[in-house]
Parts: C-alpha cells; structure tokens; sequence
C-alpha cells in the first residue's frame, strides 16, 4: 500500500524539523498513541491503538530513523505487531520545502499489512490509513502552532 501526501504548517523548516523529532509533539499527534519513548537520537518504541474497519488492536512497535539530513529530510522505517490482530511494517519518507505560508512537508509512504488487518481488505485499509494520516498531520500542524486541536 503507498500513501502519498503534501501538508503546508505554519511554521519555519526549522521548528518542524524539531517538532517531527520530540517525542511528546508526536505522542500528542498520532491517533491512538499511549507511548512514544526515544531510545536513541534515532530510534522510538511506540504503542498504539488503533481500529481499523471491525479489527481493534494495540500495537507495540519501533520506529527508526534513516537517511537524515537536517532540516530537510530523512525516512522513518519501522514495523508493528498487534497480537492477533496482524502486523504492519514500512517506510516514509519525509522532506520539509520552504513555502510562503511555512513549510511544505511532503511524505512519501509505503507499508505492508499481515493477519487479520490484511484479511479486511484493502480497499478499507487504505482507506482508514489515509484518515490517520490526515489526522496526524492535522494534529501535528496544530500543536506547532498551539492551537487546541479536538483529538477525536
């Protein structure tokens, strides 16, 4: 499955490249996420629930990051597991444009689903990844920019 996407965020290249490496700005950004830990300057643990079609799950996972080159760009890599609700694993690359309002933040993914996510569907797994990520980003733009954001 590939997800592409272009958000702009009224922010400087500067101050979101900060912001897509603290913990607690994604933590409070991604849907469903009770822990974001760093381990390293380049690697997170992260468990997540998630719902996708009739499949509840949390996932427990790592995130790591690669080809980095500030403030500009780099790739998460990073893989799930959600018990027997299935797994995802995947990449995403991420690079940040200076745009008249802000910064242009382009993403670039490409993920693969197993078990019983995978059985749904997809059609609706697309689907519902697109909305999370519309979410997140949605999210992420508003704690930049320290407006309330309804988390639901």
């Amino acid at each position: 499955m590939k997800l592409e996407g272009t958000y702009i965020i009224n922010a400087s290249k500067e101050e979101v490249w900060k912001a897509m490496n603290d913990p607690a700005i994604l933590q409070q950004a991604i849907p469903g996420c009770e822990s974001l830990e760093k381990i390293s300057d380049t690697q997170f643990t992260a468990v997540i629930k998630a719902k996708i079609g009739p499949v509840k799950a949390s996932f427990t996972g790592e995130v790591n990051l690669e080809n980095l080159n500030p403030p500009h760009s780099y790739t998460l890599t990073g893989e799930g597991k959600g018990g027997l609700a299935g797994f995802a694993t995947g990449s995403a690359d991420v690079s940040l444009n200076e745009h008249n309002d802000g910064t242009e933040l382009i993403y670039l993914v490409d993920a693969q689903v197993g078990g019983k996510i995978a059985q749904i569907g997809s059609r609706l797994v697309g689907g519902a990844a697109k909305k999370l990520s519309d979410k997140f980003f949605s999210r992420f733009a508003a704690v930049i920019n320290g407006e309330e954001e309804n988390p639901e």
